[in-house]
């Protein structure tokens, strides 16, 4: 569905019975809401998920003012309000890599509609991107001599109806000081990070600064764990999410 929010008009899809919990995924870097393909069939057995391509990216469409919109407030807003529209109170998250800033943005600002957070490969500071890439190379190496099979990353994921704008909205990391929120992460939260990739060290800060959050280091994982080694992120997110169930955390859909 296509949901106008202050000028853009946003592309949403939803998928899973609305009697589960909602869980909002962010996408990782100038990604669309394909990059999560192959994982929402098998977590709407659990959740029903909903994927925003994020304004100027996808099947998104930016506001006129394509220079000033561009803005983790501006994202969190943008999920305030598809929650609104979907007639949603409150959710579980889950974010990868970029995604994790906005969505650690949107937590902080909106805690009260936050049931729980997992946060992978986050990060807050600048990304050292050669770093990242040559950690998710060595990470390939290891998965291969362990014969562990990497599969193709879902067609789509690099599609963009305004590809110009693409840029501007990644550059949103530089406008948001994210440290300064780390301690208004009141939820449960996960956080999820390759044993490779150089975010660990952000990541680590992140998980003893958050009240109540945890690290888990998936080994052999670069930068980008949902598409390098899908099964091992999703075990994490949902072994997470099993713990929060037996300690009645899980939460009910709440409309």
């Amino acid at each position: 569905m296509e949901i106008p929010v202050e000028g853009a008009t946003l592309y949403v899809e939803v998928d899973g019975p609305e009697s589960n919990p909602a869980l909002l995924l962010w996408p990782p870097g100038r990604c669309t809401l394909r990059v999560w393909d192959h994982l929402v069939p098998r977590l709407t057995a659990r959740f029903q998920t909903v994927r925003i391509d994020v304004r100027g990216l996808g099947r998104s469409s930016p506001a006129a003012e394509a220079d000033t919109q561009y803005t983790f407030e501006q994202y969190a807003r943008d999920a305030c309000a598809v929650l609104d529209r979907l007639g949603l109170r409150r959710c579980h998250v889950w974010s990868q890599s970029w995604g994790s800033r906005p969505a650690i943005v949107f937590c902080a600002t909106n805690p009260e509609r936050v049931i729980s957070a997992a946060l992978y490969a986050a990060n807050v500071d600048l990304p050292d991107v050669q770093a990242q890439r040559e950690g998710t190379r060595r990470a390939a190496e290891l998965r291969r001599e362990a014969g562990i099979e990497s599969q193709p990353a879902p067609v789509g994921i690099n599609d963009h109806r305004h590809p110009d704008d693409v840029g501007k909205a990644m550059a949103a990391l530089r406008k948001y000081r994210l440290a300064s929120v780390i301690d208004r992460l009141t939820m449960p939260v996960l956080i999820g990070t390759g044993s490779h990739d150089p975010n660990l060290a952000s990541s680590r800060v992140i998980a003893e600064t958050a009240p109540n959050a945890r690290l888990a280091v998936l080994d052999a994982v670069g930068h980008n764990g949902i598409l390098e080694h899908a099964e091992l992120a999703l075990r994490t997110f949902l072994d997470f999410h099993d713990v929060l169930a037996a300690a009645g955390l899980a939460g009910e859909p709440e409309r």
